[in-house]
């Protein structure tokens, strides 16, 4: 049954539980290495070791995408579409623009924005194939400018190629776990490199990108699924669906909720039993729940907001949306009752790559920014650079870098 613990106690079960990352990382190192040196070759052996890939290469013909978006059924692209259209409206939102300033006399300093020439994004698909996550990786990269965005996935479901091909994606592949990983950040004769690695995936993808990262770009390691819930007042249903959503993705993701009723509380323990009798997924969720789960009674608001600022949670779910302005950690944040987690899966916009096991501490979600380089760019005048030569001589002079005072002195005789 859930636990339901006071808030001197929350230390530890919000201590998240070391990721076995290095043992993962041992296991990875061999694969990443085959592939690096062997190519195609080590690729397809693991393929088909691990992926039970049947064809001759991981590439995906474009008439086989095209062929499961055709099987694909009238509703499912339709949301499809709808789910686009909303992230793509985000995805314009967080790109960053050009923009100049001229901040002393024949001084003028801007920014150019430039998208990478090649992504990749990775879509899982062991317990549950995630076509969701094929539109919340590609759609930021199209409107950012990318123009060669490549996907993986270990499981060619329809949905998944179908989605891909509906989303325009420039080539897709059959291929998983750590050597996919190695695949993009190397490059083959099939897989071409890319220069960035988005997308979620298991520990052994978490460790080949952590170990590659470098190698190629990355937007972050992420680790087991969570939310944390505030609420003091709510409907116990909405509060244990909302936990059970989270619970039903992966045996070691977690949902916590915070609260200052203990009538509430009770409540919810009781929905979730109730509710676990007919969950599709109950067998994993239930060892979600009973493993890492809690109902955490706090004094007050105040404490929930510092509690959940200390644990940095991916999913946030605020049923108050007036604690929002104490909100300085959180992956991404859920205002009201009628904002479930799940409509920022799926539908609402904003992306549900997001930063786990604290990360949100440095980090929101993947981004349309994530696609592009932010170059700077700066002109002076002549009058501008001799205003400026002081300071240049005597900062290179005191870093003993000479050759550096002297090539703005020499445009000054």
């Amino acid at each position: 049954m859930l636990r339901i613990v006071e808030s001197k106690d929350a230390g530890r079960l919000l201590t998240r539980r070391a990721a076995r990352m290095d043992q993962a990382e041992a296991t990875v190192r061999p694969i990443l290495e085959a592939v690096r040196k062997r190519g195609d070759a080590a690729l397809n052996e693991y393929a088909c070791k691990f992926d039970n890939l049947q064809r001759k290469n991981v590439a995906i013909p474009q008439q086989e995408l095209a062929a499961a978006a055709a099987r694909l059924t009238p509703q499912f692209k339709q949301a499809v579409k709808t789910s686009a259209r909303n992230v793509r409206a985000y995805a314009k939102l967080q790109l960053p623009v050009a923009k100049s300033t001229k901040p002393a006399p024949g001084l003028t300093l801007s920014q150019i924005i430039r998208p990478l020439d090649s992504v990749a994004a990775y879509i899982p698909a062991g317990r549950y194939p995630l076509p969701s996550t094929v539109i919340m990786t590609v759609v930021p990269a199209h409107v950012a400018g990318v123009p060669n965005i490549m996907v993986c996935t270990p499981r060619p479901v329809d949905e998944i190629l179908g989605t891909a091909s509906i989303l325009q994606a420039t080539r897709v592949f059959e291929m998983g776990g750590a050597h996919a990983i190695a695949a993009f950040a190397f490059g083959t004769k099939t897989v071409p490199k890319a220069d960035r690695i988005v997308g979620p995936g298991n520990i052994y993808v978490a460790a080949a990108k952590k170990l590659l990262a470098g190698e190629v770009g990355i937007d972050f390691v992420a680790g087991p699924t969570e939310i944390l819930i505030i609420c003091d007042e709510g409907n116990p249903s909405w509060l244990a669906a909302d936990m059970l959503a989270q619970a039903e993705h992966d045996t070691d993701a977690s949902a916590v909720l915070l609260t200052t009723s203990r009538t509430l509380a009770a409540a919810v323990v009781e929905e979730i039993e109730d509710q676990l009798a007919t969950l599709s997924t109950a067998a994993t969720a239930r060892v979600a729940i009973y493993k890492n789960s809690a109902i955490i009674i706090v004094r007050d608001s105040a404490e929930a907001v510092e509690i959940s600022n200390r644990f940095a949670p991916e999913h946030l779910s605020l049923h108050d949306p007036s604690l929002l302005p104490g909100i300085v950690h959180a992956g991404s944040v859920f205002l009201g009752a009628t904002s479930p987690e799940a409509a920022g899966d799926y539908a609402s916009g904003p992306n549900h790559v997001l930063p786990t096991s604290g990360a949100a501490r440095l980090r929101g979600g993947l981004s349309a920014a994530d696609y592009v380089k932010v170059i700077s760019v700066q002109k002076l005048s002549a009058k501008a650079l001799r205003t400026l030569t002081p300071a240049i001589t005597t900062l290179a002079r005191a870093e003993g870098l000479e050759a550096h005072a002297r090539s703005v002195e020499l445009r000054n005789a």
